[in-house]
């Protein structure tokens, strides 16, 4: 665990105090496009090669993508790994295994991670880039509570080059995507300890975030900067049951707020505790409220603090994963390694330590965010007792057609349990598709009416 947390080599990261708030100086701001790309990450590769200098990203579909089919080809195909890490030769990646993979190759003899060419895949729309810059000295942390809330930003990275913890963790959770994706069919699997294999609901989600809406562009920002729309398609028993999520850009003005619709009862009700450590049903428990993408929610019960940034081998480019026939994907202790690609990337750092006086099941968390795509790739959840509990990894692709990253892809690994899960998989109708666009198209899901009126069966 030290290793892992200690600062990036002199000159790859200055680390800043945890507690700033404040918008960077115009003359900071002015590294933005020059030794840093213009969303904050560093524009120069890593000293020995093996992560590229950034040169705008992949942004030109391969020739097998059909617009709008909800397919995803991967533009990678063809590559091969690298090199492979396995229990027996972890010791010479120690410096670059995060404490999850590190747990995942000493506990499983057959596990390994196939390492393949790092592409720097993550692309903006000329706007984003632009309201990056403009952010860069405007944007700041509000809230009765540190780390509350963001001001002053809109449509872009709100801290391109952060000073603290929180400003990390609200760059990811406002990392760019489309203004509205929707998913269909989305399946999952749980596999227990035996290696049973168990079917998770198949859900349709759409996902709205007024954040990234250009008709939102005017005057300053406020309200929810994501509004998840979730349905249930499987089992039949809950067939129909639809959630709608609030996710709030200051949470001291605005708390999460969210609303569930059960076709047996015909009606919608607030349901205020779908929210920080409450397990989800859906998922049999093995999932926490706020471990949504990884992370997703309020801050308030944990102190964040901004460790550094790294040079490690995380999940990248998974395009190909969720068109795997189950079978192909699911082992029985771990995802099937030739199922998984693996790259070193820069990541940012942020430990989260419970705070004295606040109630949660883990007792720490550490965040692993992608420098380029501002999204989590990891996160650890450690038990009261100090122990590593659970390992959640994101499998997330970027968007080649209009820029972005998707990250729905997810799942957990419980150390104690011997269980994990994945989504993003093959349902009982197929694979699953995205589709994105620029605008929002179904802003009737969005309302109590609307949830009422899409959940009959």
């Amino acid at each position: 665990m030290k290793v892992l947390l200690q600062v990036a080599a002199a000159g790859l990261v200055t680390l800043h105090a945890a507690g700033a708030a404040a918008a960077v100086s115009a003359d900071e701001a002015r590294q933005l496009g020059t030794t840093l790309t213009r969303f904050g990450s560093e524009k120069a590769g890593s000293a020995d090669g093996a992560i590229p200098e950034y040169t705008g990203g992949l942004s030109k579909p391969p020739a097998d993508y059909t617009a709008n089919s909800g397919k995803w080809p991967d533009p990678y195909s063809a590559e091969k790994a690298l090199f492979s890490v396995t229990p027996a030769n972890m010791g010479q990646y120690a410096d670059q295994l995060t404490p999850g993979a590190d747990a995942l190759l000493k506990r499983f003899p057959d596990m390994r991670l196939e390492v393949y060419p790092t592409h720097r895949s993550a692309s903006y729309p000329q706007w984003v880039l632009d309201n990056t810059v403009k952010n860069a000295t405007s944007a700041h942390l509000v809230g009765k509570v540190e780390g509350d809330g963001v001001a002053g930003a809109f449509g872009g990275v709100p801290f391109p080059i952060p000073k603290s913890g929180y400003e990390v963790m609200w760059n990811a959770m406002l990392s760019y995507r489309p203004t509205e994706f929707s998913v269909v069919n989305m399946g999952g699997q749980l596999i227990d300890s035996s290696g049973g294999r168990t079917e998770l609901p198949v859900l349709n989600i759409t996902e709205y975030r007024p954040y990234f809406d250009q008709k939102n562009a005017a005057g300053n920002f406020s309200g929810p900067y994501l509004r998840a729309w979730i349905q249930a398609e499987t089992p039949p028993t809950t067939a129909g049951t639809t959630v709608l999520v609030d996710y709030s850009s200051n949470y001291s003005d605005t708390d999460q707020v969210s609303w569930a619709y059960f076709p047996s009862q015909r009606r919608t009700r607030m349901a205020p505790d779908y929210k920080y450590d409450t397990p989800s049903s859906s998922y049999g428990g093995v999932l926490f409220w706020d471990e949504g993408n990884v992370f997703t929610g309020r801050m308030d019960r944990f102190d964040f603090k901004l460790i550094g940034k790294k040079e490690m081998i995380v999940p990248a480019n998974n395009y190909r994963l969720s068109q795997l026939p189950v079978d192909d994907v699911f082992g029985p202790k771990h995802l099937k390694p030739d199922a998984v690609r693996w790259e070193r990337h820069r990541v940012w750092v942020v430990e989260a330590t419970l705070k004295a006086d606040a109630r949660h099941a883990y007792a720490k968390r550490v965040f692993y965010i992608d420098e380029d795509s501002w999204t989590f790739v990891e996160a650890d959840g450690y038990g009261h007792d100090g122990k590593l509990w659970r390992v959640g990894i994101d499998y997330q692709f970027p968007l080649y057609d209009g820029g972005g990253v998707f990250a729905l892809c997810y799942g957990f690994y419980d150390l104690q349990k011997g269980n994990y899960f994945l989504t993003f998989t093959n349902g009982a109708n197929g694979a699953p598709l995205l589709r994105v666009s620029d605008h929002l198209s179904h802003p009737n899901l969005f309302t109590p009416a609307g949830m009422s009126g899409t959940g009959l069966r």
